[in-house]
């Protein structure tokens, strides 16, 4: 069988307004998992496009979400960071996957339509193929493990279908070629901790989203402090105080997410934080909350902020971590061509 090295790969888009749910539903935990892991970690901006981004604001988002990773704590030298862009095995190999994919499994995708709406025909081809480029994103590196919040789990179990569909549909070639037990790895999904999915402040039931007309839904990554705290302050809540134990915060989606994004910021579990504040008002809480937040986000909006007025250095790591990613990608993609049976100069 063949043994794949233990690799993490993830990604953000770069669609402007990072906010908490961004944080701690991915960043935080790259920075984690920096610690255990062999990390690549990419600003998915092909993906970005699959929806209009104006070119301007697109570069200068690239550079922000870039600027959120270093700022954050992930560490460019001991890992890898780049923009997807860069490294055109990406694209290449996603081709190669639209053609193993099936449109049955690709039409399954929830994600797909949510984004496209109630005109499905308007949307670009590059959102309904979205799946394929982002199984691509990971097999490239034949990574092993990817973490992800609940609404990308579909499309990870898609990326394990295509591996297993490519493995098998080549299973000749591929040990003509040398390897044996299938050439790419089936990855494993890793989500971790409280908060992988944080709603909006203004509504329990909603995705924290920059795409929500209300910015007092979110707590953007750019919000100084005292907005900060008064977005918390108007957080929707109901008239119960908060429960002592985990069971009470069911059918009570605010309390739960609040709750939730505290976890996450302390690094507790919900049963501890509950343990903590459980039978007390949400004005006491909520001020708990806030002090957390600011603590926890503003010296990284500081350092995003001191970051992105030198361009040029952000430019530089994305261009370094590039060239790394294409060392992983390239040998790899050309053993697919290998497989598949194209022909190449060597």
């Amino acid at each position: 069988m063949t043994k794949f090295v233990e690799r993490v790969f993830s990604g953000v888009q770069p669609t402007g307004n990072l906010h908490l749910g961004n944080y701690l539903g991915a960043i935080q935990r790259f920075v984690e998992m920096q610690k255990s892991h062999q990390c690549i970690y990419c600003v998915v901006d092909q993906h970005a496009i699959t929806l209009w981004q104006d070119p301007k604001s697109l570069a200068s988002a690239i550079r922000e979400v870039t600027a959120a990773f270093l700022a954050a704590g992930i560490d460019p030298k001991a890992h890898i960071v780049f923009n997807q862009s860069q490294v055109a095995e990406h694209a290449e190999l996603a081709w190669v996957f639209n053609c193993v994919a099936r449109m049955g499994w690709l039409n399954r995708m929830t994600q797909f339509k949510e984004k496209a709406g109630k005109d499905k025909e308007a949307a670009s081809v590059g959102l309904f193929a979205y799946p394929t480029l982002m199984a691509a994103d990971i097999l490239v590196y034949r990574a092993t493990h990817v973490p992800v919040g609940e609404d990308q789990k579909q499309h990870l179990e898609l990326a394990r279908d295509i591996a297993a569909k490519f493995n098998n549909d080549f299973g000749d070639s591929i040990a003509a070629n040398g390897f044996n037990g299938g050439f790419f790895p089936l990855p494993e999904p890793l989500i971790q901790g409280a908060a992988t999915r944080v709603m909006s402040l203004r509504d329990g039931s909603k995705k924290m989203s920059k795409s929500d007309p209300s910015d007092l839904s979110r707590i953007n990554m750019t919000d100084d402090a005292d907005t900060i705290a008064a977005k918390i302050r108007k957080a929707r809540t109901d008239p119960e105080p908060l429960p002592s134990e985990e069971e009470g915060l069911k059918g009570r989606p605010e309390a739960d997410n609040l709750v939730s994004i505290f976890a996450a910021l302390a690094g507790r579990t919900v049963a501890e934080v509950l343990a903590e504040f459980g039978g007390g008002q949400f004005s006491t809480f909520k001020t708990a909350l806030a002090d957390l937040t600011v603590a926890k986000i503003s010296p990284i909006t500081a350092e995003m902020k001191r970051l992105m007025a030198d361009p040029g250095h952000i430019d530089a790591v994305l261009a370094e971590g590039s060239d790394r990613a294409r060392a992983i990608a390239a040998p790899i993609m050309a053993s697919v061509k290998d497989i598949v049976g194209f022909i190449r100069a060597k």
